[in-house]
């Protein structure tokens, strides 16, 4: 008999009982006053998460809908952008561009590496009116130099948007320090909470940008959407169980401050990439790696399909296989949120499993250890020192 089914994907990820009692709680109206309390308090918190002095829209739709809504509003057609295509969903603002009627320059990186600033730099010099990049590309596990680049950007007239979805909650990203113009996010990652809610800031100069675009969609209309804010609602019907549990997840991702989550975060990654490691096994990104997720290589010849639904139906755990040209060939665990070292520990212990029941070879002493011992360093090199440099 199996034990609880884990959810160790990169989203949707487990949702906390705290969480799932607000989700659960009678409906209000969204026009009432016990909403806009509600919101006030909402966001107030966010603009803690994104590191942020503005204001932080909530849209009801998933973080493809947020990207759309930022391209849209941020760009008219004919403009040139900059496209940092590393994976999937770099693919994806690429898609959303070219969709908008913009001039699309792409910067291809190869999958499992994160983009090379100086092509950055010398990709401005052709004066686009924005660069869209991932964080963390959630295909495969990098996390791409934002800092550096937003070092670039704000020097520049190019607006830096930043698809923050598997990234926010889980890794520093402090957009106003920064200098990123443009920050988004979906609920069901680092947030903990179902599919639905995307969240979206602007910096003041990509304000000034946005509340003069057409941005030729109805529904994203984001200068209408503050102005509502200001008012505690939204521009259309809310998803309020999702605002509610919103509320609740803030709450657990504030009440120790975001330090404390980005330590589990890193040692919950420290503890992933060394009991991979140990099994034999060759991660996908070995240097610029996410912070929520850890992508792996299978041995070659074994089918990742065949792994994976082993992994759930004899283990119990459900992971992520790849993507295009990954599918198959690689596994991609979660460890977003919702998630501990002994979550993390099973999910090592089914890979492995599942590995050599498929057929393939893998290591199977000492990878428990040697992921434990990992997690214990990270955690002890953590107190009254500086947060780990994220691109190292």
């Amino acid at each position: 008999m199996l034990n609880k089914l884990r959810l160790l994907t990169p989203g949707p990820t487990p949702l906390p009982e705290r969480v799932r009692l607000a989700l659960a709680r009678d409906m209000i109206h969204h026009r009432k006053k016990t909403f806009m309390d509600m919101m006030g308090q909402v966001q107030e918190r966010l603009r803690v998460l994104f590191g942020t002095q503005d204001t932080v829209l909530p849209l009801s739709c998933s973080g493809t809908g947020a990207m759309t809504a930022a391209v849209h509003s941020l760009f008219q057609p004919g403009q040139r952008v900059l496209v940092v295509d590393g994976g999937k969903f770099g693919q994806r603002w690429r898609q959303i561009a070219e969709e908008r009627g913009l001039q699309v320059t792409t910067l291809a990186v190869p999958w499992g590496q994160a983009v090379d600033v100086a092509a950055i730099a010398e990709a401005l010099k052709a004066e686009p009116a924005g660069v869209l990049i991932q964080y963390s590309e959630t295909s495969t596990g990098v996390l791409h130099p934002v800092q550096e680049v937003a070092a670039l950007t704000r020097e520049s007239q190019a607006l830096l948007v930043v698809d923050g979805i598997s990234a926010v909650g889980l890794v520093p990203c402090p957009m106003d320090d920064w200098g990123i113009d443009c920050l988004l996010t979906g609920s069901q990652k680092g947030l903990m909470l179902p599919p639905g809610l995307a969240l979206l800031a602007l910096s003041p100069r990509a304000w000034k940008v946005a509340e003069t675009n057409d941005s030729g969609c109805f529904y994203f209309n984001l200068p209408a959407e503050k102005a509502k804010l200001a008012k505690g609602q939204t521009l259309f019907t809310s998803a309020v169980n999702l605002i509610a549990g919103l509320n609740e997840s803030l709450d657990m991702l504030l009440e120790n401050g975001l330090d404390a989550v980005y330590a589990k975060q890193w040692a919950l990654t420290m503890l992933n990439r060394a009991g991979l490691t140990a099994m034999g096994l060759t991660l996908l990104a070995p240097q610029h790696f996410a912070w929520g997720i850890t992508s792996v290589l299978l041995p070659t010849g074994i089918d990742g399909t065949e792994v994976l639904r082993i992994a759930l139906d004899k283990h119990g755990v459900c992971m992520a296989g790849g993507q295009d040209q990954l599918k198959g060939k690689i596994v991609r665990l979660g460890h977003m949120g919702w998630v501990d070292w002994a979550d993390s520990l099973a999910g090592l212990h089914a890979l492995n499993k599942s590995i050599i029941e498929a057929g393939g070879y893998c290591a199977s002493r000492d990878y428990l250890e040697s992921a434990m011992a990992a997690y214990h360093a990270a955690l002890q090199g953590r107190p009254g020192q500086p947060l780990p440099n994220t691109h190292s």
